[in-house]
Parts: C-alpha cells; sequence; structure tokens
C-alpha cells in the first residue's frame, strides 16, 4: 500500500473517530434533508462541507482541524461559567483547550505523530491567528459556517442593533478572500439586509 493510500485512510479513520465522539451529542437538530442528527456531528460536517467550498486544497492538518473545532463541546456548557462578558471569555478559553486536547487524543490513537497533533491542537487553539494562514482560513470558515447555518437563531433572539454587531465583529475576524465568500452565501432577504446595513 502506497504512502500516500495510507495517509488517505489514516484522515478517513481519524474524522470516523471524531465523528463518533460527536455522535453522542444529546442535543438533535435537523439537517438540510430534513435528518435528526446530533448537534455537534452535523456542526463537524457542516465545517468540512465549508472547509471543501472555501478551501479546496486545504492541508491534512487543516481538514482535521475543521473536523474537531467542536469536538464535545456540549461537555462544558455555557452555564458552568458566569453569564457575564468575563465568564464568556473564561468558557471559550477552556473550550479550546479541551477541543485541542481531545482531538490530539484521538489523532494518537489513529496513528498520528506528535507534530501533526501539536499543529492540529495550534490551529483548533486560535495560535498566530493574524501570521498564519491557515489559522486565518479556518476563522473564515468558521465565520461562514455561523453566517450560513446559525445567524437565523441570532436574528429570532436579538434586535437589530445587537445583530449588526454581532456581524460586524464577525466581520473583522474574516479575511477579504472570507468577505467575498460571506457576500456569497445564500442567505434569506432579512439577512441580507443586516448584513448591508452593518457594512455600511
Amino acid at each position: 500500500m502506497s504512502a500516500e493510500m495510507n495517509t488517505d485512510l489514516r484522515l478517513t479513520r481519524t474524522i470516523a473517530a471524531f465523528d463518533e465522539a460527536n455522535a453522542h451529542d444529546p442535543r438533535q437538530e435537523q439537517d438540510e434533508n430534513g435528518r435528526t442528527v446530533a448537534y455537534e456531528l452535523l456542526y463537524a460536517r457542516r465545517m468540512s462541507d465549508m472547509l471543501q467550498h472555501f478551501c479546496p486544497q486545504a492541508s491534512e492538518a487543516l481538514q482535521l482541524a475543521a473536523r474537531s473545532q467542536h469536538i464535545e463541546r456540549w461537555l462544558l456548557p455555557r452555564e458552568r461559567y458566569p453569564l457575564d462578558r468575563t465568564g464568556y471569555l473564561q468558557w471559550r478559553s477552556e473550550l479550546k483547550l479541551r477541543h485541542a486536547a481531545r482531538a490530539s487524543d484521538i489523532m494518537l490513537a489513529q496513528g498520528y505523530d506528535l507534530a501533526m497533533c501539536e499543529r492540529v491542537a495550534a490551529l483548533l487553539k486560535k495560535e498566530k491567528m493574524k501570521s498564519d494562514e491557515e489559522s486565518q482560513t479556518l476563522e473564515d470558515v468558521i465565520c461562514l459556517v455561523f453566517l450560513q447555518y446559525y445567524f437565523t437563531e441570532f436574528t429570532k433572539a436579538h434586535d437589530e442593533a445587537k445583530l449588526i454587531d454581532i456581524l460586524q465583529k464577525t466581520w473583522r475576524k474574516m479575511s477579504e478572500s472570507g468577505h467575498q465568500a460571506a457576500l456569497k452565501l445564500a442567505l434569506p432577504d432579512e439577512q441580507k439586509a443586516l448584513v448591508g446595513k452593518a457594512l455600511a
């Protein structure tokens, strides 16, 4: 068996292992075909799909990071932290560490070396985002998935001023390529109008 085939099989096995972990999420959501799927499993699939569309030449490390971006996220609920800005930042910081550690454990079990595990962990922890092109690409994909699939829920819970603020903060995280991709998303007219106001 060639080295390239071995690499492909290991990537496939590892993604399956990530998905197996996320399939235990007790929260459920309907996918685009009306099927009920574990919430974080669906999110992981959407991340991979968006990465393939946005950056089809993505490296193996970036593919792994995208698929494990929210791995077992439900195990550290937001409610464990104070419901203020400081508590939110503490929660997010702890999540990054947990996601990186869990992804590394699974990767090691599938035969990846420590260097690859550390690379994926660095991407998940958003290290050197401004100087690391792959870290920025991952952030672009995260923002695109949010806009495409999850922003609608925010429109039900917040007023226009808050939604515009969320969009502006999301926009600042993205690269110019991310901006161009975001403007091409098939968003509902109401959300497109909000994006227009946020960018005005």
